[in-house]
């Protein structure tokens, strides 16, 4: 064993053994229960950053206890190659997409060797490739001769820049993720997923995911959006519009319907269309709205914005005549692109009608702390009138309906609560046919058409004659072709005819093929299944394998996805479900979201009045003798820098660190070691140039321990026999962590108390006699489990540690340490003595003394008599096997 830890020596050592053979390789073995531990793919952007170690890291120190433990383990890797990026980087460097990704690939992969990962390579995926896409577009043309993939015109979010249609949650304040061009409204045909067919069940099953976190599942539930509610239809006014029709609109508050005192559309509805049509103002308005973003949070973030059509719907149930606006805060697309509006009872519509000077109607009263209920029904009293000032207090509270005419209808709704006013109102509107009682969610169906090259091409052939056409089986795929270089220009799939020019394969008349690609998150919808069978040529997925791996038992990504991805990835599943590719309801058994990594930024103030940020690495701090920052300057010039204060590691901040700089500096496993006793995994992780030396330090003494023990030679571990107190402690602390851990790695996944125990325990090694026989026993037993309990984090320097204690065997091909019941009875006892509430000393009794013995020790106690001052002792109270507290 060399003198001094040397982490590029030991590190490349084990990692050429792994790689030599095949360590992580899995194979389905049925007389195993078997693991399935995944991180979320990463996009091959060229490096990996902090924020991929830790992700990793959590994954395969999971991986590993896993292995230790038994279980048959499976933790691969792949790439979510596809997407715009490509594209964008191509057009920078003049090159093609493919060759980027593939350079990145090949980088990425050798940074993720580096670390140590037990990676089974022989399952690596990549999007981009043929063989994998290929499966989509087979699943792509099933679900479409199905009517679960269908075809329709849509309003869109349109970047102007990137010439391309952006999910919602692709827009950012009205602007586009990538491009920061301001988002346009544009109608276009698109393909979509009908993820709405699995609304309630997508809802209903994530009461069955205990081991994901309640944030996320809320979160899901709130995105799918179950109301329930009613249709109301408005009768047009024929007066104002000049033909008859009708307006619908969806509410969750029919028991508001008395209150309506206008409606809004959409600016892209026929009535504005219609009113617009001689009203230049209006025109300008609808071309203003139309240029906004179609995303909610854009929409309920912007300023409330109408104008009145003099158009007029007639309320169902009074017959009042109720003006048409336009409003902003209205989508086209969503419902029937029109809303009722109650500005007593909604926020959104008072806001509105404040400011526009639109009637305001209170129908309900509220009965909690303003008018009693029994007031109400004797005649008693009057109700509370409506107060704008305190409006936003309680204008949504369910409560009585008011007893007087509203608007001089007399109604029948009086003194009825929320509950029977909304039955009523639904009821007296079916018996009209002017609306009826409906479940809705928020949920819209996921539309996929991109209008970009890098991305798996939709397989459709349009035919003059026979429509639209799917590519049959055994044309598939449809073949991206890779020596493409973008232009920016929109798509250049569409500029060539090489590509989109074909036949179709019902009437062999001459056809277009579809030059939209898919968005990408279709591919990383289910590539965690595809990986449990990648290299199958004749199905999506090998139904045995399948059925063996899934579901994923550990998932661990971002939070950040907790959407988008991970509810498409359900969705997915439930479609592979029901085309009998496999047999579970849900992909990820438990999920974990790691938290950030976070380091203080710096930066000076530029002319034009930028932010020149300046890496960490190259601030000199200053700090005051409680460690905080006091002044800044750069290392260079040495004069002063703005502290910026603590923010995710990221490229526009410059405050990331380089993995690769790091590992080569310091090694893989002080990396590991840091990111995982910095922080609990969930939460945020702050860098600290401190925490990592403190890592490497350590390592350096357990590297000493092991070879102090080594060089007086090597025995076998403890078995049984005499020891003396110091050494029965040591196997009590040793045993007592060996449960700790094992709890902390599996149940609770806190990894960093995990190490603080390890810690523990050889500070106390540190204090133990080992000079006879039966100490080097308990050193070996403690050295040997110790080496096994942070191998999943530290698998490097564990792995040269083992070779030297066990010379001849794996620590891979170990089990993780039993636990010694013996060794955690112990035969005496140390327990406190107070004197009136506060410390006093210390007794040793037997572990099963009686009370009585255990006070007589204490009151004899030489400190406790001093503290007592000769005084009786009026109360004893024994805490068993903690303490002992003497009243005087």
């Amino acid at each position: 064993m060399q003198e001094t830890y040397s982490p590029r020596e030991v590190e490349a050592a084990a990692q050429q053994k792994w790689q030599r053979t095949a360590a992580f390789k899995a194979v389905e073995d049925a007389s195993r229960p078997k693991y399935y531990a995944l991180s979320m793919f990463p996009y091959p952007s060229g490096k990996l950053h902090m924020g991929h170690v830790r992700n990793y890291t959590i994954t395969d120190v999971l991986a590993r206890f896993k292995r230790l433990q038994g279980f048959n383990v499976l933790q691969p890797m792949g790439w979510d190659a596809f997407g715009l990026p490509a594209e964008n980087a191509a057009m920078k460097n003049g090159g093609a997409p493919a060759a980027w990704t593939y350079a990145n690939i090949e980088y990425m992969k050798t940074q993720l060797d580096s670390l140590g990962f037990a990676l089974d390579w022989e399952r690596e995926l990549a999007t981009c490739k043929p063989d994998y896409y290929r499966w989509e577009q087979w699943l792509f043309t099933r679900l479409f001769e199905k009517g679960v993939i269908y075809k329709k015109n849509g309003v869109v979010n349109w970047d102007p820049v990137d010439q391309t249609v952006l999910a919602n949650e692709q827009v950012v304040d009205g602007r586009g993720w990538r491009s920061g061009a301001v988002v346009e409204k544009r109608e276009i045909p698109m393909y979509y997923f009908a993820i709405t067919k699995y609304a309630d069940e997508l809802l209903t099953s994530l009461d069955t995911l205990d081991g994901w976190p309640e944030q996320v599942k809320t979160m899901q539930k709130n995105w799918i959006g179950k109301s329930h509610g009613s249709d109301v239809v408005f009768a047009y006014d024929q007066d104002s519009i000049g033909h008859g029709g009708e307006l619908k609109v969806y509410t969750t508050r029919p028991d508001t319907l008395m209150g309506a005192t206008y409606v809004a559309v959409a600016a892209e509805h026929p009535l504005a269309t219609q009113a617009a049509a001689n009203n230049p103002a209006l025109q300008a308005f609808i071309a203003e709205c139309k240029a906004g973003s179609v995303a909610e949070a854009d929409v309920a973030k912007m300023e409330k914005k109408g104008m009145d059509t003099g158009l007029f719907v007639i309320h169902p149930l009074t017959g009042a005549k109720l003006p048409v606006w336009v409003a902003n805060y209205v989508l086209w697309g969503y419902g029937e692109g029109a809303v009722m509006a109650v500005p007593a009872h909604d926020e959104r519509d008072f806001e509105f009608a404040h400011k526009y000077g639109l009637q305001i109607v209170q129908v309900v009263q509220w009965t909690d702390g303003h008018v009693p209920a029994t007031q109400n029904a004797t005649g008693g009293g009057a109700f509370r009138p409506f107060d704008p000032d305190r409006w936003n207090e309680y204008y949504a509270q369910p409560g009585e309906h008011v007893p007087e005419a509203i608007n001089g209808y007399q109604h029948r709704y009086g003194f009825m609560n929320t509950n029977q006013a909304f039955d009523t109102i639904v009821g007296d509107l079916e018996a009209k046919a002017a609306g009826q009682k409906k479940t809705q969610y928020r949920l819209r169906d996921w539309g996929i058409s991109r209008q970009r090259y890098w991305g798996c091409p939709i397989p459709i052939i349009h035919c003059p004659s026979c429509g639209d056409v799917p590519v049959p089986e055994k044309d598939l795929p449809v073949v991206l072709p890779e020596n493409v270089i973008p232009d920016g220009a929109g798509s250049p799939l569409a500029r060539m005819p090489e590509f989109y020019e074909t036949s179709c394969p019902k009437c062999g008349g001459a056809a277009k093929r579809e030059t939209d690609t898919m968005d990408t998150f279709v591919e990383s919808s289910w590539y965690y299944a595809r990986y449990a069978s990648p290299k199958c040529d004749t199905a999506m997925l090998d139904k045995a394998a399948a059925d063996y791996w899934l579901q994923v038992d550990q998932y661990v990504g971002g939070i950040e996805h907790a959407i988008l991805h991970l509810l498409y990835a359900r969705f997915f599943h439930k479609l592979m479900r029901d085309e009998g590719l496999v047999s579970s309801d849900e992909p990820f058994k438990s999920l974990l979201t790691q938290g950030m990594v976070i380091c203080e930024t710096f930066y000076r103030e530029l002319p034009n009045g930028s932010k020149d940020w300046i890496a960490p690495q190259d601030v000199v701090l200053e700090r005051d003798g409680k460690g905080k920052i006091t002044g800044a300057t750069h290392r260079v010039d040495g004069l002063p820098v703005v502290v910026g204060g603590i923010e995710k590691m990221s490229k526009s901040k410059n405050n990331g660190v380089d993995p690769q700089e790091f590992i080569e500096k310091y090694g893989a496993d002080t990396a590991r070691l840091f990111m995982m006793f910095a922080a609990p995994p969930e939460q945020s992780l702050e860098w600290s140039d401190a925490g990592v030396e403190g890592a490497f330090r350590f390592l350096k003494r357990l590297w000493k321990l092991a070879k102090e023990h080594a060089d007086a030679g090597v025995v076998a571990a403890y078995a049984g026999g005499e020891l003396n107190a110091s050494q029965k402690e040591l196997r009590f602390k040793l045993h007592s962590t060996i449960q700790k851990v094992a709890d902390d790695y599996g149940r609770r996944q806190q990894f960093n108390t995990a190490i603080a125990a390890v810690m523990e325990l050889l500070n106390t090694y540190d204090k133990t006699d080992r000079s006879d026989a039966a100490g080097r026993a308990v050193a070996q037993e403690v050295l040997e489990s110790v080496t096994l309990l942070l191998s999943p984090i530290v698998p490097h320097i564990t792995d040269a540690i083992w070779a030297v204690l066990r010379p001849g065997s794996e620590v891979l091909a170990q089990a993780w340490p039993k636990v010694d019941e013996a060794a955690l009875v112990k035969s005496e006892i140390e327990m406190m003595v107070q004197v009136a509430g506060k410390l006093r000393g210390s007794i040793t009794v037997a572990a099963d003394a009686a009370k009585d013995v255990i006070e007589a020790t204490a009151l004899a106690h030489e400190n406790v008599q001093k503290f007592m001052e000769g005084k009786p002792a009026k109360k004893i109270i024994v805490v068993p096997g903690r303490l002992v507290n003497i009243v005087v």
